[in-house]
């Protein structure tokens, strides 16, 4: 499992990152708080605060999802 902090400030962010996790092959899950929620639905990621930090769990070992984390740092890390 691999764990990312990444911060989604406006509604075209969760736009891009749900079409994102939705193409990466693992389940992935957000993390706020007690809260967590399915990385690849939008309302899901709508019933938590998506302005805070969040905390993006990516099962697949580290060397299966580089290209996805890269790309999730990129352009959402924290």
């Amino acid at each position: 499992m691999t764990y990312l902090e990444i911060k989604l400030l406006s509604i075209n962010d969760v736009k891009e990152f749900v079409t994102m996790a939705t193409l990466c092959p693992f389940d992935t899950d957000l993390i706020s708080g007690r809260y967590t929620v399915d990385a690849k639905s939008i309302m899901g990621i709508f019933s938590i605060v998506p302005s805070e930090s969040l905390k993006l769990a990516i099962y697949a070992e580290p060397e299966e999802c580089a290209d996805f984390t890269a790309a999730v740092l990129g352009k959402f890390g924290v």
